[in-house]
């Protein structure tokens, strides 16, 4: 894609965002030539900061080819919200969809348009403790396994040091100076299960081939090995439930065989 149909709302959104980035962080960028130059592609980012998509939106606008991002078709409603969206491209999600292609079928179109389509596979801030990718959603697999686009992984690290997920104190940490680490890498190769049909299992597989791109990414940008299974949430919250009743029942035996405190005070 040529720098000339980025268009204007985009070029305006850049004009805005990019001094301020400029002046408020290093830059640490490997991989632009795994960007392609031309058509339509996904890239499949990680994600640990609400700073993540002007980190990478600031890496990838350098290279001529600017991404796409999913939100809620919503969001195109709303009237000044809307036409940002609808001026800078962005492509909408349509969630009320009653089947798992039809939510998608924007992105897939703009990917036979030509375009990049960024997706943040998590879904979500990660909730891994130590902020690794966690298990993903299948969306980014579905698309590229319907489109046959290549997926480029893409890893980011150090927004989260200026904007740390979740955090309730000391939100925003701009000093020292930090640094946006973005690194691009070469597409996942999904062709094994592209004339497969994409039921749960194969969706998943597909999925965990993308994560574990982008996770041996980050582990290069940290320069730390990662986890070996990606952290799954719903799995922790699980165990939290079971340990919580477990605790639970613990002190209800133990109450039944001694009484409560407040009881044997009054004896």
């Amino acid at each position: 894609m040529s720098r000339r149909r980025i268009g204007f709302w985009y070029r305006l959104t850049a004009v805005l965002a990019k001094p301020p980035l400029v002046v408020l962080f290093k830059r640490d960028w490997r991989g632009m030539e795994h960007i392609p130059a031309t058509g339509g592609f996904i890239t499949a980012i990680n994600h640990n900061s609400y700073l993540d998509p002007l980190a990478y939106a600031h890496f990838q606008y350098n290279t001529g080819r600017v991404p796409r991002f999913l939100a809620k078709a919503a969001l195109f409603k709303a009237p000044f919200v809307g036409m940002m969206l609808r001026g800078t491209g962005q492509i909408p999600v349509y969630r009320e969809s009653a089947d798992a292609v039809g939510a998608f079928r924007a992105a897939v179109a703009a990917i036979e348009r030509g375009e990049c389509v960024a997706f943040y596979p998590e879904g979500t801030l990660t909730r891994d403790p130590d902020q690794w990718p966690m298990q993903a959603k299948t969306g980014a697999a579905r698309v590229a396994l319907l489109t046959r686009a290549p997926v480029i992984p893409v890893a980011q690290w150090g927004a989260n040091e200026a904007m740390p997920p979740y955090a309730k104190q000391d939100k925003l940490r701009l000093f020292p100076r930090k640094t946006l680490r973005v690194k691009a890498g070469p597409p996942v190769d999904l062709s094994a299960y592209y004339d497969r049909e994409p039921t749960a299992e194969v969706l998943r597989a597909a999925t965990d081939d993308i994560m574990a791109a982008i996770t041996g990414l980050l582990s290069e940008l940290r320069g730390e090995p990662a986890p070996e299974e990606p952290y799954d949430h719903r799995k922790a919250l699980a165990r939290q439930r079971r340990a919580s009743r477990g605790t639970a029942g613990e002190d209800a035996e133990h109450v039944g065989e001694h009484g409560s405190p407040e009881r044997k005070e009054s004896k």
